[in-house]
């Protein structure tokens, strides 16, 4: 396990379907990271294409993309956190099919309401009624750690057991038992 990384070792230590966890600053970062009951607010994907290392999301006011993983990092002052599947997992999940999965969504609008429905699962009273099993209907552009669940989703695991795809959260993500923690990147 690394602690930092530089933008210029990413390659030697990044693999194909890390998800990738950021750590913003913002007011906007700030209040997700607090709903979710934890310092993360946004997530990714990498992906190696050729000789790039990419950064596959879904972003607010952007929708999905593919951009380079250097360029996120630099934007952010470097507080990404690196997860990949645990040990165990690893031959359980097919990472060509949750890396090809994500880059599906590259072009797709962003998912405000599928934002907006996980925002209200923290309210008591609506947390009492999205909790009762109706089928979870993934229909629709998703945001960011809803793009990252659908997509190891396709590849054979799902990352938040228990806990409807549209309604995960960065936060979630971090906390999955799936997951372990690889590194962080900075500059």
């Amino acid at each position: 396990m690394q602690d930092f990384v530089s933008v210029g070792r990413m390659g030697e230590v990044v693999v194909d379907g890390d998800i990738l966890l950021w750590r913003g600053r913002g007011l906007m970062s700030r209040m997700i990271a607090t709903a979710g009951r934890s310092e993360y607010s946004h997530a990714g994907m990498a992906a190696w294409w050729h000789d790039d290392l990419m950064c596959l999301e879904v972003r607010e006011f952007v929708g999905g993309r593919c951009v380079t993983l250097e360029s996120q990092v630099r934007k952010c002052s470097g507080r990404v956190d690196v997860y990949r599947l645990a040990t165990q997992r690893r031959g359980d999940v097919s990472m060509t099919t949750a890396v090809s999965e994500m880059k599906g969504f590259a072009g797709c609008e962003y998912g405000y309401l599928h934002l907006m429905r996980a925002a209200a699962i923290h309210a008591p009273v609506v947390r009492f009624w999205a909790n009762r099993k109706r089928g979870d209907n993934i229909a629709g552009p998703p945001f960011c750690s809803e793009a990252v669940d659908r997509a190891y989703l396709a590849a054979g695991l799902d990352l938040v057991p228990r806990l409807r795809g549209r309604l995960t959260e960065p936060a979630d993500i971090s906390r999955s038992a799936a997951l372990e923690y690889v590194c962080t990147l900075r500059q």
